[in-house]
């Protein structure tokens, strides 16, 4: 059963709804909703845009992965530290974000890289 809608996620859902379009299919708004209110993800809002994250832990590192962003660009850019620091508070060592292209041009002045390219395959089960 879905959650309802906080202020934070209702003012979100357009932005959310607009990434999720180039998420493959991995995940509708409800998914998003339950997800922040369970805690796995965590919703960062602006006036202007926001950002969704998860963190992932592997046996060697955890990491905060930036897997959703809608709104404008500087918006987004604006709350980097914030979401860093707060990573770091949370025992991350690093940080990825799952995204088009573009995010890698706005974001190399922090001083991110390209590390991999993901290609996908979709198939009937």
């Amino acid at each position: 059963m879905n959650k309802p809608m906080t202020q934070d996620l209702a003012h979100c859902k357009t932005w959310i709804e607009n990434a999720l379009k180039y998420s493959g299919g991995t995940h509708d708004f409800w998914d998003i909703v339950d997800g922040v209110y369970d805690q796995r993800f965590q919703l960062w809002s602006t006036g202007k845009g926001c950002l969704v994250t998860e963190i992932h832990v592997f046996p060697k590192k955890k990491v905060i992965n930036i897997f959703l962003g809608g709104g404008e660009l500087a918006q987004l850019a604006d709350m980097h530290d914030d979401v860093i620091a707060w990573a770091k508070d949370q025992g991350c060592s690093g940080a990825s974000i799952s995204g088009r292209k573009g995010w890698v041009r706005a974001f190399k002045k922090y001083g991110w890289r390209p590390l991999h390219t993901t290609i996908v395959k979709e198939f009937e089960t």
